[in-house]
């Protein structure tokens, strides 16, 4: 699985938990729903992933 993949991926789990969340225990979890697609909307822009640094760090371990 390609880091780009992975990155997606995290992504999805993110919103899908925070949405989870948001439903069965405080709408405030939409915050970090929002906070994940800036993220990903910032990253469309700019190239910079934190995310995608972590990862590779971690692979190379």
């Amino acid at each position: 699985m390609t880091i780009e993949n992975q990155v997606r991926a995290f992504a999805g789990i993110f919103i899908l938990v925070s949405l989870l969340l948001a439903h069965y225990q405080s709408q405030n979890w939409l915050w970090f729903t929002a906070f994940v697609g800036v993220n990903l909307l910032q990253s469309s822009i700019t190239k910079f992933c934190p995310l995608e640094i972590i990862l590779k760090k971690v692979q190379h371990k």
